[in-house]
């Protein structure tokens, strides 16, 4: 039973990863890619992660839950990083997109 149910999150979280890369080619900017990115595949690879915490030996489970932790920390951070270093640098969002909060705040 836990290999059907390790299997299950690990075919879950490999589905987010596949949609975060698809997001990744196919959205217009950084920023919405940087959403993609981030949200798709850390769920991810925090499933894929539980998989193998669910069916794995002690040592295994412990490390991937240690990794698990890092990447929903490390994730979010790099990717506000990422969208800051682009708002300063000046890069425009796209075109239609319809919010820009940075503008309204700067006004």
């Amino acid at each position: 039973m836990r290999e059907i149910i390790s299997l299950i999150f690990m075919f879950i979280g490999g589905l987010f990863n596949l949609f975060g890369c698809i997001g990744l080619v196919r959205l217009p900017d950084i920023y919405n890619r940087l959403q993609a990115s981030t949200k798709c595949v850390t769920l991810g690879t925090c499933l894929t992660l539980l998989g193998m915490i669910i069916n794995g030996p002690l040592n295994s489970s412990l490390k991937g839950f240690l990794c698990a932790i890092f990447i929903l920390i490390t994730a979010p951070t790099a990717a506000h990083a990422l969208s800051r270093a682009s708002i300063k640098a000046g890069i425009n969002l796209w075109e239609k997109s319809v919010v820009n909060k940075l503008k309204e705040e700067e006004k």
